[in-house]
């Protein structure tokens, strides 16, 4: 007998064995899909592991129901490098198949309901909600769940077609259906019968409509401008006739028209041939890489804001094309692929692809081909931390650009990889070199550089040698004692913002807080309105009016009265971007003021109108979150003010400094970037803080040496790795006894420091309260022994019949 090892989309802890035919043993390789059935009706979309002639122990085989490819989809190192991610971060192999690939590729079944015609039914022992899915079946062959769902106007239509299957009047089929169509475009051709001038002529004089001629003549124009194909769009839009024209003449037997498979994301039209010139510092930075690179696998690339590092990359990449190999870039946040695109795609044409999660599925399973097949377009691929898993072969480098930004690791849901640590192993498996570049280097990474590990550039020099921007702190105590204060602004702010827009120069204003307020308050009673799912208050969202739940979802119209005492006295307080904007739009009516956070950036195209726009200098002060200090380049931006840097600073999290340096600082980045010193102005109730003074002199040194101290004093990476379990259930009680098992069992057997189990800040989430274990290991020392034994307690865990409803999440290397 012959036997596939398969992988399933699930959080399973194991691959599943599968018969196959003997035909089947032999044509398939690792990589390839499959449909499997699994369970007593479901059909699933697994992954071929290998294949072998062991049958399982403990259970029959079943057979494969069919093979989706004809060659494998992904390939060996990439699976050796999700065994790798399962591995680190605990997380089974089903989780990091389904996160890795698009959704298309992961076809699940889709439950069919069939008419049984053999049956005779009565209608009248039928209830009213029985008879509609009857009837519907009466009118087509088949119904999904879904659209019985949508016909019943109900979400639970599993008892009524449970109720129909009991009669025997419906038969269930599961069928799995393929959600990716590729892409066709129509292109139209004159008929070879009219290949000579002569005959062309006469074609013209025996055509008697006149949008007829227009078409004909038009389709001559585009032929003239490009001697590519001609699609019936490019030719509608260059004669401005109708498709009833245009189905005329190829009636008449003057045009043909075919179809050609093309994709839907094409750079062509971007290329604009320009040379690179570095300078002197660029030049330098530029060979000191090369050397670097001869004696480290890995190079961090530690520049100033504005330096130019990304001269540097493109450099790097062209080095690297040339040589025949692929290039992954990663970046933190989808905002700034769509400002590197342009550049990329102006330099290197259609050699480039993008990858991340504002593009539908379709164009993601297009980049997916590309780079299997190594197709030219998509020699560079840019995208956010998910483009880590595309079928590389040939890989030559990866850049890791802002790798310090803490959204390079996933948090929800498994695998809980860190994209900049895992793109290292990766490029370890291709024998590839790593490029991490940064203003701000994570304190991980400076040590790794400090100890040897990795290589070092410095570029500490502007491009341009434009100064560092000048950064002035207002002391906002001072200043509401003075009362030099006008609603959150301070007068030295507006003054300063005022005269940046005289000048005809942009401004950005950061606050890392969205919605209008994050806490309305009722001054008779104290009452602030909270989630009903989670321990968190409500902010204010004005534009909506309504409040709502940051972390749920939960939202409820903006209340009247307070829901306590009936007052009407509720005010807001704290301040969100959506204040901000409104606030400055009474200040400077002439100005053209616009918000860049998420709830202005949900569009697919939205972080690309908002950067053209303001880029075009068709906004004047730009308002917005911790989107806006990631790596954006605007040349006419003067002024960055910072409306409370304090509220970065008190935060329960041991990297609370560390990120308020490296947030401030790249905020701060963003002023100055052409000819003149820009200027950064911090409003602070702290203006003496250490870390407040760090940004204000850019002292990365001194800032990584503080902190360097307070890890080591108080076991924090990167001398201690830490892995932490959160636990989840709907019964407070039982939560608090499991986690206080599991602790107990994590202390006996493990000799590391475990810390716990303790309530988190936000300890209700989803109407799931929360507890938390925290377990330190040092970083000399291996973690694989202890990982082992947290599996073997966790499986113990999930024995215990009272707690094996508590959901328990691990999160290694938590960020």
């Amino acid at each position: 007998m012959y036997f596939a090892e398969v992988i399933l989309p699930l959080a399973l802890p194991r691959t599943f064995t599968y018969v196959v035919t003997e035909a089947e043993y032999h044509f398939l390789q690792p990589g390839m899909r499959v449909v499997v059935p699994f369970g007593k009706r479901k059909m699933y979309t697994a992954l071929v592991h290998h294949v072998h002639q062991i049958p399982p122990q403990l259970y029959e085989a079943k057979s494969i129901d069919h093979i989706l490819d004809e060659s494998p989809l992904v390939n060996a190192i990439q699976l050796n490098h999700w065994q790798w991610i399962a591995s680190y971060y605990m997380c089974t192999l089903g989780e990091v198949f389904r996160g890795a690939l698009p959704a298309a590729f992961i076809l699940e079944s889709e439950t069919q309901l069939h008419f049984r015609p053999e049956v005779q039914v009565d209608n009248s022992a039928m209830t009213d909600d029985e008879y509609l899915i009857y009837e519907a079946l009466q009118h087509q062959s088949s119904l999904t769940m879904q659209l019985a769902s949508s016909i019943l106007n109900r979400k639970n239509v599993y008892p009524v077609v449970q109720s129909l299957l009991q009669k025997g009047v419906l038969a269930l089929h599961e069928e799995v259906q393929q959600t990716y169509k590729p892409k066709w475009v129509k292109y139209v051709r004159l008929s070879p019968a009219y290949a000579e001038e002569s005959q062309l002529v006469a074609l013209l004089d025996s055509l008697k409509s006149s949008r007829q001629k227009e078409a004909v003549l038009g389709y001559f124009q585009c032929q003239a401008e490009s001697r590519k194909p001609i699609s019936v769009k490019q030719l509608k839009e260059k004669s401005g006739v109708s498709d009833a024209v245009l189905n005329a003449l190829v009636a008449k037997s003057v045009f043909e028209t075919y179809s050609l498979q093309e994709d839907r994301v094409d750079f062509t039209n971007a290329f604009q041939p320009y040379t690179l010139t570095l300078s002197m510092a660029q030049q330098e930075a530029y060979d000191a890489l090369q050397h670097a690179f001869k004696t480290k696998p890995v190079v961090l690339l530690h520049g100033v804001t504005g330096s130019g590092k990304t001269e540097l990359y493109i450099k790097m990449i062209e080095a690297t094309i040339q040589t025949g190999k692929q290039v992954l870039y990663l970046l933190p946040e989808i905002a700034l692929t769509t400002q590197l695109v342009q550049r990329l795609t102006r330099y290197f044409g259609n050699t480039v692809s993008v990858f991340h999660s504002k593009y539908s599925n379709n164009e993601r399973v297009e980049v997916w081909h590309n780079v299997l097949q190594q197709n030219p377009t998509a020699q560079i691929v840019i995208g956010a931390r998910s483009a880590l898993f595309l079928p590389f072969s040939n890989l030559g480098l990866v850049l890791v650009d802002e790798e310090h930004e803490q959204t390079f690791k996933q948090q929800d849901p498994a695998p809980r990889y860190h994209a900049r640590d895992a793109a290292i192993v990766l490029a370890q498996a291709h024998g590839a070199k790593t490029l991490l570049g940064s203003a701000t280097p994570s304190i991980e990474t400076y040590h790794n550089v400090k100890i040897g590990k990795y290589g070092l550039v410095n570029l500490l020099e502007r491009y341009g040698k434009t100064p560092l921007p000048e950064v002035q702190l207002i002391d906002l105590k001072e200043a509401y004692f003075k009362k030099q204060m006008k609603g959150h602004f301070s007068v030295a702010l507006l003054d300063a913002i005022a005269e940046a827009l005289a000048l005809g120069e942009q401004v950005i204003l950061f606050q890392n807080r969205r919605g209008f307020a994050p806490v309305m308050e009722c001054m008779t009673c104290g009452h602030i309105p909270q989630c009903t799912n989670c321990n968190v208050s409500l902010t204010y969202h004005k534009f909506k009016n309504q409040l709502r739940c940051h972390y749920c979802g939960y939202a409820i119209a903006k209340p009247s009265h307070c829901h306590a005492c009936s007052s009407t006295d509720l005010i807001t307080k704290g301040i969100g971007t959506e204040q901000i904007e409104m606030d400055l739009a009474q200040i400077f009516p002439q100005s053209n003021i616009k918000r860049m956070d998420q709830d202005t950036t949900r569009g697919k195209y939205s972080f690309e109108k908002l950067i053209d726009s303001f880029k075009n200098r068709e906004i004047d002060i730009l308002v917005g979150t911790q989107m806006l200090a990631k790596g954006l380049d605007f040349e006419n931006v003067s002024l960055v003010g910072i409306i409370n840097a304090d509220n970065l600073l008190y935060y329960p999290d041991f990297r609370a400094f560390e990120r308020s340096f490296q947030l401030l600082t790249q905020v701060a980045g963003r002023a100055g970037r052409s000819e003149k010193q820009g200027k950064v102005m911090i409003q602070t109730y702290n203006p003496l803080h250490n870390t407040i003074q760090q940004v204000t002199h850019h002292s990365y040194t001194e800032m990584f040496k503080e902190q360097l101290y307070d890890r080591q004093i108080y076991k924090y990476p990167p001398y201690y790795r830490l892995i932490r379990l959160t636990l989840k259930h709907r019964d407070f009680g039982k939560l608090k006894e499991g986690s206080l098992w599991l602790y107990q069992g994590l202390k006996q057997h493990i000799d590391s420091p475990v810390l716990g189990p303790e309530e988190p800040a936000i300890n209700k989430i989803r109407n799931e309260y929360l507890r938390t274990i925290l377990i330190k290991t040092p970083a000399n020392k291996s973690v694989t022994g202890i990982k082992k034994t947290i599996q073997r307690l966790l499986d113990s865990f999930d024995t215990v019949a009272q707690y094996r409803t508590i959901k328990v999440t691990v999160n290694v290397d938590y960020y």
